[in-house]
C-alpha cells in the first residue's frame, strides 16, 4: 500500500470543518472525565487542544530521517534496471518501487518539516556518500562494494542480485519499523502510526512478489519443487536414492503421519468437505485442538551412529536399530521407546549411549512424562543400554547430570583399563539443587561452583556400566588469567550487520580426534580448538567469534586434522533460513584452517539453492566422505535437503552432488528434512525427520571419479562411526588408490599425458595379478621404477598437487611390494 499526498487532504478539510463549526461549538461545555467515581470537570478550549497535541519522539525523527536515507537507495538500485535487464517484469518492479518509495518521502519529508526538524534531501550529488555514511547502521542496507557489483552485472547476473539487495534492503525496513513500535514512548503521532503500517504492508508484499520472482531465475532443480508428505518433487545431481524407509510403527502417528499443525489439518479437511461448504467452513474456524494432536516433535528422527553392520537411529521418543550388512535395505531389528528429548546415540562395542536433555524424561523410560517440579523419577542425562542382543536392548545404568545432556562425544576407549571416557554437553537450564545435589545456576560472578559454564566428563566401565559416573566438571570456558568462569563471548551481537550470538556457558558438540589429540568445541558463542591428550583434563588451545555466526552448533574435521568446519544453527533449526533475501554467510558453514595451534578462518559454504518460507533450512549434521587427495563432506540442510560439497581449497568450497526434496507442506512451516546425513560403509543414509530413512550413493561425475568413490570404499574408517568421534582414515595400496590420485592430477592438469598412459597401463596389469594372486617380480620393478618418477615429478608442483603427487608415490612403492610378494 503507497502513502500518496492525498492521504493528507483529510486533515486540510478537516481545519475548514472546525473553523465552519466554531460558533455553534463554542456554546456547548468541554467536559473532561476524571478518574472512575470521581466526578468530570469543566475545561476550556485552549486546555482541550493542549491535552490533543500529539507529542513526537526523538525516535519518531530519526526513524523518519534515516528511512529517507533507507528509501534513497532503493530508488538508486532501481534507477540501474533500465539499462541491465532484458526483462520487462524487472522494469515494472523498478517503476513499482520508485514510484512508492518517492511517494513515501515527500510524505517524510512533510512530516519532519511541519514539525520543525530537519529533512534530508534526495538526488543531490552528496547523497552517495551520505548512504556510504548510514549504511552499516541501517538495516538492509548495500554496502558500497554491493552498489558498485550492482552497477557493474548485466542481464540475468543484474536481476537476482537486484533481487537478493532489494529483499534484503525491504526486510531491513521491516526492521526499522518494529524497531520504532518497541522504543518507549514512540509513534503516538496518528500520521506516524498510519505510515508505519503502510510501509509494513507494503515491503511485506513486495518481497512476496520478489521472492517469487527470485525463483524463477534459477536454473538449479531444487528450486520450486512440489510439496508434499511422501509425494513431494525431489532433485538428484551426482547422487541416486537407493532406498527410502518410513518411521516405523510406534515412532509415527498415523492419525497425523505428516505432523501437521492442528490449523492445517482443520484447513486441509474444510477444503475437502466441497458437500458442504458452509459447514465445513465452520469446521474450519474452530479452535479446538483435535484431542490426538501431540506436541512438537514427539517423533522426529534425529542422529546416528554405526558399529559393523548395526545402525542405531536416535529419536525424540527413543531409538531405532537396523541391521545394514544385507547390501539391500536397512532391516529394522528392534524400536526401543524411551522419551526424552532429541536422543543423540553412540555406539561402543555392546553398549549404547544415549543423550536426555527434557524435564519429561523419566527413569524408567516411561510415556507419561514428570508432572513434578522436583521428583525422583526425572532423567536427565546419559542413558546406557546393552544391547548384545539388538532385538531386546536392555538399560544398565543412568548418569544424571545438572544440565541434561543435549549431544556427548566418546573421547577414549575403551583402552587397558577398560573404561570410556565421554564429555557431556548440557545446553538446557540447571535442574532444582533438591532434585540434584550440586546442581546451582546461580551467575558466576557469585558462585564459582555454578553448573553453568562447563562440560561433564563421564566415566563408564565397559564390563561394569552400571558403575558409570562424573569424575570432573571442568570449567573450560574460563579466563586463563583471571580465572572467571566466563571467559569467552558473553552474548550480544557483533556490531552492525551482525548476528546476535548466544553467550558461551556450554558446548553444543563436541568433535574429537583421538590419533592427534585435539577436539573442535562447538560451544554456542565461540569456536573453540582443545588439547585432549589427556581426555580427563581438556585444554582450551584457541577460540574464535564470528559476527555471522548466531549459535555455533556442531564441528567436523578433515582426515589429517589441518582444518575444522563449525555449523552455524541460525534460527535452531525450526524456522527457514535458506530464503533468497537471506544472507549467504548466515545459517552457514564456516571453514578454519589450523596453523600453529590456532584457528584461522578461510571461507563460507551454504548450501546453494534457494528455498520456501515453508522450509526450515540451516547448517546440520555431516561427515567426511573419504577419498583420498581431497576433503569432501556429506551435509544435512534440513528442509534444504543433502549438500556433498570439495573444500579441499577451504578458501573456494565447491558443491559437487545433492538430493533434495520439496516442502511437507505447501502452505505452512512444518518441521522436517535431513537431520543427519553420514557417510559409511560406502553409502549416505539420511534421518527425515517426519518422512522417516534414506539411503543413497554417489555417482561418477565431472567432480567425483568412479576411482575416487571405489578408493573411498576402500577407506580403513574402523568398524564404528559416532558423530563427534572422528579416526582418521587410511587407504591400503591398492591400484583404484593410484588412479584416484591419477583422476585427480590429471583433472587439474598436473600430471603429463605419456607418465599417466604408462601408469594405467601398470595399473591393469596390476588389477589382473592381484585378482590372480599372482607374484610378478617385474612388474613391481616397473611400479618401483614409476613410483620414483612420479616422486621427481612432485618437485615441480605444490600445494595440494604435490601432496597427491607424493601421495602416489608412496602409494606406487607399496603396491609394488605387494605385487612382488603375490599379495
Amino acid at each position: 500500500m503507497t502513502v500518496r499526498h492525498h492521504a493528507l487532504l483529510p486533515y486540510v478539510l478537516g481545519s475548514a470543518l472546525i473553523a465552519a463549526a466554531a460558533s455553534s461549538a463554542a456554546q456547548a461545555p468541554i467536559v473532561q472525565p476524571g478518574l472512575p467515581g470521581e466526578p468530570s470537570r469543566q475545561i476550556t478550549a485552549a486546555e482541550a487542544i493542549a491535552i490533543a497535541t500529539t507529542r513526537f519522539s526523538a525516535h519518531d525523527v530519526r526513524f523518519m530521517q534515516d528511512m529517507i536515507v533507507h528509501h534513497e537507495q532503493a530508488l538508486d538500485m532501481s534507477e540501474l534496471v533500465a539499462d541491465r535487464t532484458a526483462r520487462s517484469d524487472m522494469v515494472d518492479l523498478a517503476r513499482r518501487i520508485d514510484a512508492s518509495q518517492r511517494d513515501e518521502i515527500e510524505f517524510m519529508q512533510g512530516w519532519l518539516r511541519e514539525r520543525g526538524q530537519h529533512a534530508p534531501e534526495i538526488g543531490g550529488h552528496h547523497h552517495h556518500h551520505h548512504h556510504e555514511h548510514h549504511s552499516e547502521a541501517m538495516h538492509g542496507m548495500a554496502t558500497p562494494e554491493q552498489m558498485a557489483a550492482l552497477a557493474d552485472a548485466q542481464g540475468e547476473a543484474f536481476d537476482l542480485m537486484f533481487l537478493e539487495l532489494m529483499i534484503r534492503h525491504h526486510e531491513g525496513a521491516l526492521i526499522m519499523v518494529e524497531e520504532l513500535l518497541q522504543a518507549f514512548g514512540s509513534v503516538q503521532d496518528p500520521a506516524l502510526f498510519e505510515f508505519t503500517t503502510h510501509v509494513k504492508n507494503d515491503q511485506e508484499a513486495e518481497i512476496e512478489r520478489m521472492t517469487a520472482m527470485a525463483t524463477q531465475f534459477s536454473p538449479d532443480p531444487r528450486v520450486g519443487l512440489a510439496a508434499g508428505f511422501l509425494d513431494a518433487g525431489e532433485a538428484l545431481h551426482n547422487m541416486e536414492l537407493l532406498v527410502s524407509l518410513p518411521k516405523p510403527d510406534g515412532f509415527v502417528d498415523p492419525e497425523n503421519p505428516a505432523d501437521l499443525p492442528a490449523s492445517r489439518r482443520r484447513a486441509l479437511a474444510a477444503a475437502a468437505a466441497q458437500d458442504d461448504t458452509e459447514e465445513a467452513d465452520e469446521e474450519a474456524d474452530t479452535n479446538d485442538e483435535p484431542a490426538d494432536r501431540r506436541p512438537f516433535l514427539d517423533f522426529a528422527l534425529t542422529d546416528i551412529a554405526f558399529f559393523d553392520n548395526l545402525m542405531a537411529v536416535g529419536s525424540y521418543h527413543g531409538f531405532l536399530l537396523y541391521d545394514i550388512g544385507n547390501g539391500e535395505a536397512p532391516e529394522l531389528l528392534s524400536t526401543v521407546v524411551c522419551p526424552g528429548g532429541q536422543g543423540d546415540v553412540s555406539i561402543v562395542d555392546d553398549l549404547l549411549i544415549m543423550s536426555v536433555e527434557q524435564n519429561r524424561g523419566r527413569l524408567d523410560c516411561g510415556l507419561l512424562g514428570v508432572a513434578e517440579k522436583i521428583s525422583e523419577e526425572r532423567f536427565r542425562g546419559l542413558r546406557i543400554f546393552d544391547i548384545s542382543d539388538p532385538r531386546e536392548p536392555q538399560q544398565v545404568a543412568a548418569v544424571q547430570t545438572c544440565r541434561g545432556s543435549h549431544t556427548h562425544t566418546v573421547v577414549a576407549g575403551p583402552g587397558e583399563d577398560g573404561r570410556l571416557i565421554v564429555y557431556n554437553s548440557g545446553t538446557a537450564p540447571v535442574r532444582e539443587e533438591e532434585e540434584l545435589e550440586g546442581c546451582r545456576d546461580e551467575s558466576p560472578w557469585r558462585d564459582e561452583e555454578t553448573a553453568l559454564f562447563r562440560i561433564d566428563v563421564i566415566e563408564i566401565p565397559i564390563d561394569r556400566p552400571q558403575e558409570a559416573r562424573i569424575v570432573d566438571s571442568p570449567a573450560v570456558f574460563a579466563d586463563p588469567e583471571t580465572g572467571a568462569l566466563a571467559g569467552l563471548w558473553d552474548g550480544g551481537d557483533h556490531g552492525p550487520r551482525t548476528q546476535t550470538t548466544r553467550i558461551t556457558d556450554h558446548c553444543h558438540d563436541i568433535t574429537v580426534m583421538p590419533e592427534r589429540g585435539i577436539a573442535a568445541g562447538a560451544c554456542s558463542g565461540n569456536g573453540i580448538l582443545f588439547d585432549v591428550s589427556n581426555p580427563l583434563e581438556p585444554e582450551r588451545i584457541h577460540a574464535v567469534v564470528d559476527p555471522a555466526f548466531a549459535y555455533w552448533h556442531s564441528a567436523t574435521f578433515n582426515n589429517d586434522g589441518t582444518k575444522v568446519i563449525f555449523t552455524d544453527e541460525w534460527g535452531g533449526g525450526v524456522r527457514a533460513r535458506c530464503r533468497a533475501s537471506d544472507p549467504k554467510h548466515w545459517g552457514a558453514n564456516a571453514i578454519y584452517d589450523i596453523v600453529d595451534d590456532e584457528l584461522v578462518f578461510r571461507s563460507y559454504y551454504k548450501m546453494p539453492a534457494t528455498q520456501t518460507k515453508t522450509e526450515n533450512c540451516v547448517a546440520h549434521n555431516g561427515s567426511l566422505v573419504p577419498v583420498p587427495g581431497r576433503d569432501i563432506m556429506v551435509q544435512s540442510w534440513y528442509q534444504g535437503g543433502i549438500s556433498v560439497f570439495d573444500f579441499t581449497d577451504s578458501s573456494n568450497p565447491v558443491e559437487i552432488a545433492f538430493f533434495d526434496r520439496g516442502p511437507i507442506d505447501e502452505e505452512e512451516l512444518v518441521v522436517g528434512g535431513f537431520w543427519s546425513s553420514y557417510w559409511y560403509q560406502g553409502r549416505i543414509y539420511g534421518t527425515e525427520i517426519v518422512r522417516g530413512l534414506d539411503v543413497l550413493e554417489l555417482l561418477p561425475s565431472e567432480y567425483l571419479s568412479a576411482n575416487e568413490i571405489a578408493a573411498a570404499l576402500l577407506a580403513d574408517k574402523g568398524d564404528a562411526f559416532n558423530p563427534q568421534q572422528q579416526f582418521q582414515v587410511s587407504w591400503p595400496a591398492d591400484p583404484v588408490v593410484v588412479r584416484a590420485y591419477q583422476d585427480q592430477l590429471l583433472r587439474d592438469d598436473r600430471l603429463p599425458e605419456a607418465l599417466s598412459g604408462r601408469l594405467t597401463a601398470a595399473l591393469d596389469r596390476s588389477s589382473e595379478a592381484l585378482a590372480n594372486g599372482r607374484r610378478d617380480r617385474a612388474l613391481g620393478r616397473e611400479l618401483a621404477a614409476l613410483a620414483g618418477e612420479v616422486a621427481g615429478h612432485a618437485d615441480q608442483t605444490e600445494g595440494i598437487h604435490r601432496a597427491r603427487t607424493v601421495a602416489m608415490s608412496e602409494t606406487l612403492t607399496e603396491l609394488a611390494g605387494r605385487i612382488r610378494a603375490g599379495r
